[in-house]
């Protein structure tokens, strides 16, 4: 990555954004709209980050190709009610949200234009995990998952140009192009997954634990270059205001998602898929194009946002599955009707031999009825 920065890029410096790793900088738009950042990093150390983030966001895609089954996908493009719904709802909830944070906190435009990318980027891997304990429709997590990702391809870009039109000057230096060719190439790994469900089912499980060991490596060395090389900088991610949209944002995103699925009569399993899927979105792709995409002397410490805004997703989504579980759990008391109508008795002994149906509801939200034979009094 280059050292110099020209262009339309130098109209973000003007003034001293990270002059003297000052860590009380302003994201406000008062203070200032950007300052040069004069990176500790050596060059080697900054490509040995980028690998490790490509290493990241590579992991990533081949696991959601992995999870991706045609025969679920085809299903679910017979029926395509619930799918369209959950990409509406992730390509205009969050991204619209993003933009309204930026313009409530007065952000500058290099701090803006970080929500932005985080706001427009699709869903990830994270919602089909937390998907399972939210006793959601796990096909269309990963349907959902899947769509929006190929959709990124053009909805990102054209989102970010959207919403840039509400900052003087983004417009034309964000960098669409880089954008579109990070997100091209990201259709190479996700392919490979296919291929590998597809062709080899029984690898599947094998690369799943050595994809997730990978990972996890490969994340605390990102920390701790991270650490290393804008330890002193990174409370510029600990702002207040950047805090604050890095909790609102999952937390808006859960809640419309759902009211949305509600909106269009879609069953329980199906609006905590969506409100799941929208709150939650792939921010390994958010820092990689931040990284990556942008001048690191424009950027900063400031791609390490995404980081923040995973531990808000994450803290919000247990939280949000603590409820839903003690909600549904309260709503699904068992409710026992007794039925004194012969012909409802299923095979075997019947009322006149002592015996007597009774019918249980089951888990409220799924209707599921089961009946239970008991002694009559």
């Amino acid at each position: 990555m280059g050292t110099t920065v020209g262009g339309d890029w130098e109209w973000f410096m003007e003034d001293d954004l990270w002059s003297n790793g000052s860590s009380s900088l302003n994201t406000g738009a008062s203070n200032s709209s950007g300052g040069a950042f004069e990176s500790p990093m050596s060059p080697l150390l900054d490509i040995l980050l980028n690998f490790c983030l490509a290493i990241v966001m590579f992991i990533t895609m081949v696991s959601l190709g992995c999870n991706m089954d045609w025969t679920k996908i085809k299903e679910h493009v017979k029926k395509p009610k619930p799918m369209m719904i959950a990409v509406v709802a992730q390509f205009g909830i969050m991204p619209l949200t993003a933009f309204l944070l930026a313009k409530a906190f007065a952000l500058n435009e290099i701090t803006a234009v970080v929500v932005l990318v985080c706001g427009c980027c699709p869903g990830g891997t994270l919602s089909n995990i937390l998907t399972l304990p939210l006793q959601g429709d796990m096909n269309l997590s990963i349907v959902m998952t899947s769509c929006s990702s190929a959709l990124a391809l053009g909805m990102m870009p054209l989102l970010l140009y959207v919403y840039c039109q509400g900052f003087p000057g983004l417009v034309s230096v964000v960098p669409y192009g880089r954008i579109i060719i990070t997100l091209a190439l990201l259709i190479t790994p996700c392919g490979l997954g296919i291929l590998m469900t597809h062709y080899r089912p029984q690898w599947t499980k094998v690369a799943s634990r050595m994809i997730l060991s990978v990972m996890m490596v490969a994340l605390v060395v990102i920390a701790c270059l991270a650490g290393f090389t804008v330890g002193r900088y990174v409370l510029v991610v600990l702002q207040p205001a950047l805090l604050a949209i890095a909790c609102l944002l999952p937390m808006v995103g859960f809640m419309l998602g759902y009211g949305f699925a509600a909106v269009f009569k879609l069953n329980g399993s199906c609006r905590r898929t969506i409100s799941i899927e929208t709150g939650c979105q792939n921010m390994q792709l958010a820092s990689t194009i931040l990284k990556m995409g942008f001048p690191q002397e424009v950027m900063g410490p400031l791609f390490l946002f995404p980081i923040i805004y995973i531990v808000f997703q994450l803290l919000e989504a247990t939280v949000y599955i603590l409820v839903s579980r003690c909600y549904r759990r309260y709503t699904a008391a068992k409710q026992k009707v007794t039925v004194t109508n012969d012909l409802l008795l299923p095979p075997g002994p019947s009322a006149k031999e002592g015996f007597r149906p009774t019918v249980e509801y089951v888990g409220t939200p799924l209707h599921e009825v089961e009946v239970v034979m008991e002694p009559a009094a």
